[in-house]
């Protein structure tokens, strides 16, 4: 067995937390100690976790202070930060965090201030010859309306979202083919759909119009591509399906093998060079957007990919031994994300 180890984690009410934590803990190498954090007091991941601290939200002034006193409270060997949210953040601080000898698993400013921003993502991607949708950036809502129509609207979809943005917050899809009534009574609340006339209707009157990137609506197979890398690196992806979603976030997938999304994801962590766990989301051969943090995995016991991406941070692995885990994927190894609930009196001792 290998020493314990003990891991800060936050933003342990994201869904797919409790099962990250369950997963790191039964590693079948060691022990690891899970202290956790998010902004709320009643998230799920503090259940599953050894020790839980409230922060505040990542755009605080207070989070990096608040996030120094529990490394030095609690001196973890690796601090994670989970959310999108957290990761500029962290990268800003990286060398303040480690001081004590905590190891930060972030990429790097640079990189991130990419990655986290979409316009700025497909410019880059653009000019190394990377295939992304095609794009504009309206600076006004005369321009939105003009480049619109310059992807083909109201004959073909198009779709907008913000050039920062967390899921599917401030996403929404342009089509005149829908019937509002059938909206209303036919599609869930969250439904994406928007025409032309409610966006004009929202901003008309707003001084300042939101920084969006207006793209084309891309068709066909979504895939979910899970990078684990260092420097710009790649050095193992999985890809998995993409076939139902809830709130921007897949719930239902398979281990797919995918030369070409590999590549892509290969090309692109090249030119965008991240470390550790990155999600990349395509539909088709086009990249979407990219997650530059954890995210969705379908994990297996002999391949939990953060785990090994906290053993890589440790220098406990090395580049090739990761590379080698490529053929441990169980192609075809299927995943379902459901609802489940948890009860507690209150003295927050867990009732199954």
């Amino acid at each position: 067995m290998l020493r314990p180890i003990k891991l800060l984690l936050t933003a342990t009410g994201a869904p797919g937390c409790s099962t990250l934590i369950r997963q790191l803990k039964n590693n079948g190498e060691r022990k690891i100690e899970i202290i956790s954090t998010d902004i709320d007091e009643e998230v799920i991941g503090k259940f599953w976790s050894d020790k839980f601290y409230i922060v505040p939200p990542a755009d605080s002034e207070d989070y990096i202070g608040s996030i120094k006193k529990i490394i030095k409270k609690e001196n973890p060997d690796v601090f994670l930060p989970v959310s999108s949210a957290e990761v500029i953040p962290v990268s800003k601080n990286k060398q303040i965090l480690e001081k004590n000898g905590t190891k930060v698993m972030v990429s790097s400013y640079e990189s991130l201030e990419i990655a986290t921003n979409k316009y700025k993502l497909y410019l880059k991607l653009e000019e190394n010859d990377i295939s992304v949708p095609k794009f504009y950036y309206p600076k006004n809502l005369e321009e939105f309306i003009d480049m619109a129509k310059r992807l083909g609207y109201p004959t073909k979809k198009v779709c907008f979202k913000p050039h920062i943005g967390k899921g599917s917050r401030g996403f929404r899809i342009l089509d005149e083919s829908i019937s509002r009534k059938d909206l209303l009574l036919n599609y869930k609340p969250e439904s994406k759909y928007i025409s032309l006339k409610e966006f004009i209707d929202i901003f008309k009157k707003e001084e300042d119009f939101p920084d969006f990137i207006i793209m084309e609506y891309i068709e066909g197979k979504a895939y979910d591509a899970m990078a684990l890398c260092y420097e710009g690196e790649t050095l193992l992806t999985t890809v998995k399906t993409r076939e139902k979603e809830r709130w921007g976030i897949v719930t239902y997938g398979e281990l797919v093998e995918n030369n070409e999304i590999t590549k892509l994801v290969e090309d692109i962590i090249s030119t965008v060079p991240l470390s550790y766990n990155v999600g990349l989301q395509f539909i088709g051969n086009k990249l979407i957007e990219i997650n530059p943090r954890l995210s969705t995995f379908i994990y297996q016991d002999n391949l939990i990919e953060p785990y090994l991406a906290i053993k890589l941070c440790l220098g406990e692995i090395t580049k090739n031994e990761i590379r080698k885990y490529q053929k441990k994927i169980e192609y075809g190894r299927r995943m379902i994300r459901y609802m489940d609930q948890i009860f507690w009196n209150k003295k927050n001792k867990k009732i199954y």
